[in-house]
Order: structure tokens, then sequence, then C-alpha cells
């Protein structure tokens, strides 16, 4: 393809098909990128983006169409073509080797001398203001930290066709900053990025152009300038989303008169955070704030029996459950989501049914010793339906699933049990709006039917909208407590970065 002032477009794509079985995911896909266009990719998850971008990365092999390099038919047979053709992708679950150090992650595959390759990576850092321990081990790494190596990995390269499927996801409010700098630098070298992100605000922040994929195919394109907020909205909902927003929406005040807490922290200590004290109660939704690093993960991982308690008290329903292993807090009436659902929430080669019945094996209704596959499956069908998951069938490998409905089976799994209170650490990362706006309605009727919440989110906007009470984290220690009429983005920003008094503890 040729741009009109004759210099042929950095990245083109046409007549792009994709099947898998007689799952139609792209259906004559068309998309260009020319230098210097930060591209807006956004679109449900199920909408064909992340196998677009991974037919363009040579991972998959289309069934038709054709892609061009800068004029140029390029036949991505492999992810090395791409990459010598100069395009990298950042995926948005980052791909390290857990036993080899940040600096080998980032370096592996150069010719370049290692003090060479050393200098250029610390001149990067530098310039971006992230500081790394490049002699780390990756395994012993955040998601955020993953995300950022997976970055400087890209950085280092030059390529001039840069994909990133959700980057800011995992990031804190100054690393997102500074990240928007390095994409705005880049933009300036002529460097074409395809942004992927449900963050609507990043499109217009960051974003020249701006297309939107539905059911696989682009159904909306052109320069930012052209939309606004509530014109994208529309496009990428489907028909019934605004009664679900509406509902999702609706504001309760909880009455604490004469209740008493399901879950109570008594000056709780672990790795990580200290002296941690709050109380959770029926058909509350507590919001937990903070940071990446600030310790909000590991306080709500050694509450679910992960991690070594090293103080303090955990109590349920009044009764003492510090210290205990997993299998027995959720059989006290815990359930957790986690924040990393590819690492601990779902069994990838196993079916969705499975999945969502594997939390529930101590249940008699599934046998005592035999699976009961017919209550299994009434079970599992139940939150598919409930929740609106995409799925052909029940026996479908939970690894072929987009994110959001993989991340609405691990919802399903956790509310199976039955649970007096459930934990959600991120509960909505990398999820599109139209299924976030069925998550948020989940949780909105679990509170409407008492079950107590501690829902951890770095989106301020998450907490505003759900949380009846938020207590933020700040370098392990609670340093704010809000409640309904408090909890705004000022406050929620300034106690999560430390700009508030530190409190000892919390209603």
């Amino acid at each position: 393809m040729i741009e009109s002032n004759g210099a042929p477009k950095l990245l083109s794509v046409r007549g792009i098909t994709k099947a898998f079985g007689t799952n139609r995911v792209l259906k004559s896909v068309a998309l260009d990128l020319e230098q210097g266009e930060i591209l807006a990719l956004i679109g449900g998850n199920g909408a064909g983006k992340s196998t677009l971008m991974k037919i363009i990365m040579g991972i998959y092999q289309p069934d038709g169409g054709e892609i061009t390099i800068n004029g140029k038919i390029t036949a991505m047979t492999k992810p090395s073509v791409a990459l010598s053709s100069g395009i990298y992708m950042v995926p948005q679950e980052p791909m390290l080797f857990p036993n080899m150090t940040v600096e080998e992650n980032i370096t592996m595959g150069f010719k370049e001398s290692q003090r060479e390759l050393r200098n250029r990576l610390k001149n990067i850092m530098e310039d971006i203001g992230w500081k790394f321990d490049l002699g780390r081990k990756a395994s012993s790494l955040s998601i955020a930290e993953q995300t950022l190596v997976e970055i400087l990995r890209a950085l280092l390269r030059e390529a001039k066709v840069l994909i990133l499927d959700e980057p800011t996801s995992a990031l804190t409010f100054d690393e997102v900053e500074s990240f928007f700098r390095v994409i705005e630098d880049l933009r300036k070298k002529g460097i074409g990025i395809i942004y992927i992100t449900h963050r609507l605000a990043e499109v217009f922040e960051i974003a020249t152009h701006v297309s939107i994929m539905c059911d696989g195919i682009i159904t909306l394109h052109g320069p930012v300038v052209d939309f606004n907020r509530e014109m994208l909205v529309k496009s990428l909902m489907p028909p019934n989303t605004e009664h679900v927003e509406s509902k999702a929406n609706e504001c309760k005040i909880m009455d604490y008169e004469g209740k008493k807490p399901v879950f109570e922290l008594q000056n709780f200590s672990g790795f990580g955070f200290n002296n941690i004290s709050l109380k959770v109660y029926p058909g509350e939704i507590l919001g937990v704030a903070g940071v990446v690093g600030a310790g909000r993960t590991e306080l709500v991982s050694t509450i679910f029996g992960r991690d070594k308690v090293l103080g303090g008290h955990a109590v349920l329903d009044g009764a003492d459950i510090t210290g205990m292993k997993t299998k027995d807090i959720l059989k006290a009436g815990i359930n957790y989501v986690p924040e990393d659902r590819y690492l601990y929430g779902i069994y990838g080669i196993s079916s969705v049914g499975s999945n969502m019945s594997s939390a529930s094996l101590n249940d008699k209704s599934l046998g005592r010793f035999i699976l009961n596959r017919k209550n299994e499956q009434s079970l599992a069908q139940t939150y598919i339906d409930n929740f609106r998951i995409k799925v052909t069938d029940q026996e479908q490998l939970m690894s072929s699933l987009s994110g959001g409905n993989q991340q609405k089976v691990v919802l399903g799994r956790s509310l199976s049990t039955k649970p007096k209170l459930v934990i959600m650490d991120e509960p909505t990362r990398g999820i599109d709006a139209a299924a976030r706006g069925d998550i948020y309605t989940i949780i909105q009727k679990l509170r409407d039917e008492g079950v107590a919440i501690l829902l951890v989110s770095s989106d301020m906007e998450e907490i505003i909208e759900l949380a009846d009470r938020a207590v933020c984290v700040f370098q392990g220690r609670i340093n704010a407590e809000l409640c309904k009429e408090e909890i705004t983005q000022d406050k929620l920003t300034s106690a999560s970065f430390g700009v508030v008094t530190e409190k000892e503890g919390a209603v």
C-alpha cells in the first residue's frame, strides 16, 4: 500500500482471515500503519485483536490475505521474520525466562558484546527514568516489573513497528507518564505503534488514530480527533449493555449500625506489609487502593494462606483463621480471584467445565468418590449463562478463551464455593468495556446477596464506582480510610502516593 505522498506504508494488512475449526476469528481484516502513527486498537475480548497481532508477528499463519512491510509483501512464516522486519510485540502477559537475569532476558539474541549492550540498556533506562537491578532473576519480578522488561526488550531492538498489548495495565502513575513520554519520542522518530488498550482515556491521551474491532473485522477507523469517548463506547457496546451499566452505577449507602464484621484483620503483618487492621461487613465492598508494589497483593495472598503470617490475626465470622492452609481457608468460607489469572487462576489444558467446578470438588452434590458429571455440568452452565461467558461448549479448552471470558470463569469458580468473603485482586485487568460492565454487575449482585468483598484495584475509577468504603495502602501500611462520600480520585491518588498522614489502623 502507498501513502498519499508516494511513500509506502510502514505496515499494511489486507484480507486477513483466520479460523480455528468452525470458529471464524478474523474475517478479511484490513489495517494500515504509517510512520510516526500511534494506532489505538480497541475491541471486546474475543474480537480478534490478539489473533491479528500474532499473525503479524508470525506466531499464527493466516488462512488468507497478505502483509506488506514498506511496500513489500512479506510472508510472516515465523517470529524471527517479523523481528528481522523491524516488528516487535510487547505481550499483555510478559513472557520471560524465569531462571535468567533481567539483563539476560533483555539482551538475548543480539550479536554485540555484553558490555556494549549493557551500556545501551543503561542509557535507555536513564532516559526513561526506570531503575532495575539487571542481575535480578526474572522469577522474582512482579507483573509490573515483567512488563517493563518486555518494553525494554523492544526499545533495545529499536523496532520500526511496535505492537503494545495493554502495556500500562500493571504500571504505576509515574511509570505510565514516563512510558507515554517514551512512546511520544518513538513516534517523533517515525516508529509506527499499534496500541491495544481497554482504557479509553489512553486513546485520547496518546493515540493519533483509532480502530475498533468487532467480531473479527475493523468496523470503525479514523483520526482520534474525529471521535469522542461516547462515540467509541457506543461502538463497542452490545445492544443490552446500557441496562448493565445502569445497574452497575447504582449507588448504595451501607448501614453499619449493629452489624458485626464478617472478616477482620488485627495488626496483620507479613512479607511486604505491616500492622494492617481492617474490617469487612456483610454485603460490603471494601476497596483496597494503592500503587503497584505497595503491598496489596502480598496482603491478600497471605490472607489466603499462600504466604507466611509474621504477626497479628485474621478472623472470619469470629473464628481465628491466622496461618491456616489455603485448603482450610477455602473450607472456612474465603475464596480468592488472583491478580495473575494465567499463573494462579486457570488450568489452561483443561476444559471450561472442569475449571469451573475445580474449587467445589469437596461439595457432596458433585459426588463423594465419583464425580457427578450431571451436577458438575449444571454448576458450570449456571455461571456460563449468568456471566455471559462466550464458549462453544463446556468441553472447550480454557486456554482457547479470550482473556475476559477466562476471567469470568475464574470468578464463577470462586463463587461456586458460596464464600462468606471473596477477595478480588485486579478483577478487571485487561478486560474490555462490555465485559467490565458484566463483572461490575456480578460484583454488585454479590454484595446485594450479603457476600463480603475485598476489592484490590489499581483502577481508581473502579474503586470509586464499586466500593462502599476504601482503604489505601502505602509502603505496606494503611494510610487512609475513606467512607463512600469521601472516595474521590484526588483523595485516592494522594493517599496512594503517601501525601496523607498515616493512620494507625482501619475502622
